[in-house]
């Protein structure tokens, strides 16, 4: 069955967003100091709550009440948000300049992120407005792997599940959407993406 439509991850996919560009080897005096914070304090459930709509100042409030100790570090969290926020992966926005070129699909974005450092991001990359429609986990209140904010998109936009593909690097989310049988692709890469494109049919 043909695909018409292409759904896309953000951050990880088409956008450099990673903690440890403000959180590095020199932030904290040991890796075991690190490994704690990101395990026990601000960690990636108490994240992917605020890319579902939880207040990010009542968020890091709360966390500073429940970790005094770390103050400084939980405020950064946040503080040096735009950091984190380091680029487009160039080599996978030429993968969707190429598919975008052929006019034969449809695209949206599917992605947890916050809905107060979303608009941040579609200041500063201009592909973020090449899609059809995006869904943002934060202005839903629901997020990636809760089959109802998958259905949030597939209703709003009328896209047939098996006529669609889906990218992310995070293979829970992968197999979330495959049981939504939406046909998926766990990313690796802009190298491994376009040669499983290329095998589908679809580039």
């Amino acid at each position: 069955m043909a695909v018409e439509a292409i759904i896309w991850d953000l951050g990880g996919v088409l956008i450099d967003w990673k903690t440890t560009y403000v959180f590095d080897e020199h932030y904290f005096d040991s890796l075991e100091k690190r490994n704690y914070f990101f395990e026990q304090v601000c960690t990636s459930d108490w994240n992917e709550n605020q890319d579902a709509g939880y207040s990010i100042a009542q968020a890091t409030a709360e966390k500073i009440a429940e970790h005094p100790e770390w103050t400084p570090a939980i405020r950064d969290f946040y503080g040096r948000w735009e950091e984190m926020l380091r680029g487009p992966i160039d080599e996978t926005v030429d993968v969707f300049r190429d598919l975008r070129a052929m006019q034969q699909y449809k695209f949206y974005a599917l992605t947890n992120w916050s809905a107060e450092t979303f608009p941040i991001a579609l200041k500063r990359f201009d592909f973020l407005h090449w899609f059809d429609g995006r869904v943002v986990s934060g202005e839903e209140k629901t997020r990636k792997p809760f089959p109802e904010f998958y259905q949030i998109l597939l209703d709003r936009y009328q896209i047939a599940p098996e006529r669609s593909l889906f990218i992310d690097d995070n293979l829970r989310n992968v197999k979330a959407a495959e049981a939504l049988h939406i046909p998926s692709v766990h990313f690796q890469d802009a190298v491994q993406l376009r040669a499983d494109l290329m095998v589908r049919g679809l580039l």
